[in-house]
């Protein structure tokens, strides 16, 4: 057994260390495409699969997603870190994010959201709950869809992380990491641990 490392405290931190860079879609109130990077989300659910994110009140997406009841996540490959940060950084408000960055807004085929047309990644989502969360809406979404580009599958025929190339927020650097290298198999690596 290997001896323990000390913990040191940090007090209450709204943080996991690593997030996944994830970005919202939906029209705003007066029908134009928005996105908002969000740190704060992930898979919330396997049936009906759902995916969850949480937005401030005082965010343009806010209500965009509770009046048409519908938003895409779309995640951005390494190569379109400076534009999924832009997404983050401007409001929708004041700026047209889409055509700052030069990305694409789609018009989802199955909800009635747009998502980033050049990111590897989509999945279309059907608000399904909303939670508030205090300084937070968490919006839940039925995944209707999941869309990923012909040129980001593996041999096996299933999407391929190498080459999606997603990337994680550090909340405690304030920086933007790469996904490294396969590391081990899952569902398999902890079966030495079970009972022969």
């Amino acid at each position: 057994m290997t001896a323990l490392t000390p913990k040191r405290s940090i007090g209450a931190q709204t943080t996991v260390g690593v997030h996944p860079v994830l970005i919202v879609g939906c029209y705003d109130t007066n029908g134009r495409p928005n996105a908002m990077a969000v740190a704060w989300g992930g898979i919330c659910s396997s049936k009906p699969p759902a995916v969850a994110v949480s937005v401030r009140p005082e965010r343009h997406t806010h209500a965009g997603i509770a009046a048409r009841k519908a938003f895409t996540v779309s995640v951005p490959s390494e190569a379109q870190l400076a534009e999924a940060d832009l997404f983050g950084i401007a409001s929708g408000r004041d700026l047209d994010k889409f055509q700052a960055t030069g990305m694409t807004p789609v018009r989802a085929e199955h909800v009635d959201a747009p998502y980033v047309g050049e990111f590897p990644l989509v999945l279309e989502c059907r608000l399904i709950a909303t939670v508030e969360l205090g300084a937070h809406t968490q919006y839940v979404g039925e995944i209707v869809d999941a869309k990923v580009d012909e040129d980001c599958f593996g041999e096996n025929g299933r999407p391929d992380l190498a080459k999606i190339r997603p990337f994680l927020y550090d909340a405690f650097g304030l920086g933007y990491h790469a996904v490294g290298e396969r590391i081990g198999d899952a569902f398999s690596a902890g079966r030495r641990f079970l009972p022969r």
